[in-house]
């Protein structure tokens, strides 16, 4: 009999902690387009793998009559799982108990799974639904978020991070996010932003809602601060399990090799002929990165945001990679501030997490003008420069058609340690573009000619010659700074060859604290 009320007791406490909020609080989180806590963990975990920690936590704050609203779980359910048969971390806000607050003690229980997630050497996954610090806690909740910032520090570079934004997340409750690897938002129903409309109105007098100020379209195409969006929770939820398996586990594997059903050696003839006439005619590199990848599949990070270069994850041969690739669709493929720090964000990550990187070189230059550098383009220029220069990893690069001046040392040339290099034969690689060459070469002599018609017979017999000279990647060849000029439908072949080849590269850098980069 004792034991019978001890089961019914256990049952009763367990499905208060598994009901949340209670059924009514569901109903609004539903009637919102959002799931709940563990509706999300289900969905993306292999069915029957979660295993929940931490189920019974309370609160132990007495502040306001608190006392009166303990609800187990605290508003967090944590836990591990599997995704793709792999081990992950994974914890969710509640937003049914207490809006999703961070207390001091589910604080506890998110500092407990990153603490795990750290020692089992697999990735983490914070997904966010919270109204922020739970005020009535005070200087406590503020402490919990500070712990789990120092675990999320303690693990960047070894074991990926992932955050997954599935309602509002606001105040010091973004910097967790921010300090992870990469940042999901849902559109409709997320947002970010350290300070709400209502503190932006009192201070600045400026009126803005809450999408305008930190929606998903704002942090995807403006701030750069999300990496994917979503349009439901579904379709994000499928996203965050489809990068999962472009990365390893931690920083001392390899990424999951994938059955490859692409032929290796598939010519793309297509790509024989994608390189306009005209040098200033643009063209959609993404359609190069589908003929050259494993069955024309990839994975683009932060797609709205510094549309002039392409970061996305694909494989060639089973193997998993990270692409960068100027796009002349946008701006001409120019390196600007947000590109550069694009880039070498994700460059960065590839490093961090043993992915080699694939190069593909269009770019004419950075951006010219005050606002680039007033903003401060020659250290976020350094960034990408930084960047490639300190990766170990497998670098190759394909120089498709321009590559000029300090763009073209810093999209992984040989020069800062690429270990193999290609070209087109539609590559140029010089200072500059033949106009400006002959602008600084010839200017007086120009400048002293009267008659426009020989003015215009003139320059453009100089940038023939210049063109002659420079606009074809055979004088980079003669030095080796190009390996070989290869066939353009012959790529994928040639990058997988490569990558081959580079499977056992060791290179150490110097021993040191940490590096410098510039910020």
């Amino acid at each position: 009999m004792e034991n019978e009320r001890i089961y019914e007791d256990f049952e009763r406490r367990n499905r208060a902690a598994e009901e949340g909020g209670g059924a009514d609080k569901v109903k609004k989180q539903h009637e919102a387009g959002k799931m709940t806590a563990r509706e999300r963990i289900e969905t993306l975990l292999d069915k029957g793998t979660f295993v929940e920690l931490d189920k019974f936590v309370v609160h132990r704050c007495t502040n306001y009559g608190m006392e009166r609203h303990r609800i187990p779980g605290d508003g967090v359910v944590s836990g591990y799982g599997k995704i793709d048969g792999r081990q992950v971390f994974v914890y969710a806000y509640d937003f049914t108990v207490l809006g999703g607050s961070l207390s001091a003690t589910n604080a506890q229980k998110i500092v407990k799974i990153q603490t795990m997630a750290l020692k089992n050497g697999a990735p983490v996954i914070g997904i966010n639904d919270s109204g922020g610090a739970r005020i009535q806690e005070g200087v406590n909740s503020l402490s919990g978020y500070t712990e789990i910032f120092q675990r999320n520090i303690l693990a960047s570079g070894v074991i990926p991070q992932i955050s997954a934004i599935f309602g509002p997340c606001a105040g010091g409750a973004v910097y967790s996010p921010a300090l992870t690897d990469f940042i999901l938002m849902n559109q409709g129903t997320s947002y970010m932003f350290v300070t709400g409309p209502k503190v932006v109105k009192t201070v600045t007098g400026e009126e803005v809602s809450q999408e305008q100020l930190g929606g998903a379209s704002v942090h995807a195409a403006k701030s750069g601060v999300a990496h994917f969006v979503s349009e439901n929770e579904e379709e994000g939820i499928a996203t965050l399990r489809k990068l999962l398996g472009f990365l390893p586990s931690n920083n001392m594997e390899d990424a999951p090799l994938a059955v490859c059903t692409d032929k290796i050696t598939r010519l793309e003839d297509s790509l024989n002929e994608i390189i306009p006439d005209s040098a200033n005619k643009p063209y959609d590199m993404t359609e190069v990165i589908k003929a050259i990848v494993d069955n024309g599949e990839f994975l683009e990070s932060a797609a709205g945001y510094a549309k002039n270069i392409i970061t996305c994850f694909a494989r060639f041969n089973g193997q998993s990679v990270g692409i960068i690739a100027n796009q002349p669709k946008f701006m001409a493929g120019v390196l600007d501030i947000n590109a550069s720090r694009k880039a070498a964000r994700f460059v960065r990550f590839c490093d961090a997490f043993n992915i080699p990187i694939v190069t593909l070189v269009d770019v004419p230059g950075f951006l010219p003008g005050t606002t680039q550098e007033y903003g401060g383009v020659i250290t976020h220029g350094a960034k990408l420069l930084f960047a490639y220069c300190e990766a170990t990893v497998p670098k190759i690069t394909v120089t498709l058609r321009k590559a000029y001046g300090g763009a073209y040392i810093v999209m992984s040339s040989k020069h800062i340690r690429g270990d193999i290099n290609y070209a087109w034969p539609t590559a140029e690689i010089a200072v500059m573009g033949a106009s400006g060459a002959v602008e600084v070469l010839y200017g007086k002599e120009v400048a002293a000619i009267e008659s426009p018609e020989e003015k215009a017979r003139f320059v453009a017999e100089k940038e023939k010659e210049y063109n002659d000279k420079f606009s074809n990647p055979y004088n980079a060849a003669r030095y080796g700074y190009i390996d070989d000029v290869i066939e353009p439908r012959n790529t994928r072949f040639r990058i997988i060859r490569a990558l081959q080849s580079l499977a056992t590269k060791r290179l150490q850098n110097p021993a040191k604290k940490h590096s410098n980069i510039p910020l």
